[in-house]
């Protein structure tokens, strides 16, 4: 993964910020601190992140496209502006089910 903050007081655009990759879930790290890290991914169509657990929360918001989020086995269908909190120890899976999609990923530590 991209360890690399991007630099404060400039206006960025989230979506030009990753771009779609065949091989795999592409990531860019927008911030990375002790609190927690905020992490752009872009997934294309059949793409997934399988069901797991995190030890910390996290806020997921759909930038482009929509996506399937999958929290505790009940399925949610998010869209562009949508956002889901996805709570620690709950598994979770997130997919690429209806063309590609971008999320921003806030993760929050104690």
């Amino acid at each position: 993964m991209d360890n690399h903050q991007l630099p404060s007081g400039i206006i960025l655009s989230l979506s030009d910020l990753c771009a779609y990759s065949e091989q795999t879930i592409a990531k860019k790290v927008i911030t990375r601190k002790n609190g927690g890290d905020i992490i752009l991914l872009a997934f294309q169509q059949g793409q997934e992140l399988k069901e797991h657990t995190a030890p910390v929360d996290a806020i997921v918001q759909i930038v482009e496209g929509q996506s399937r989020i999958t929290l505790a086995g009940e399925e949610h269908i998010l869209h562009v502006g949508q956002m889901i909190i996805l709570p620690a120890n709950i598994p979770h899976a997130v997919a690429a089910t209806e063309g590609n999609f971008k999320m921003l990923l806030t993760k929050i530590k104690d």
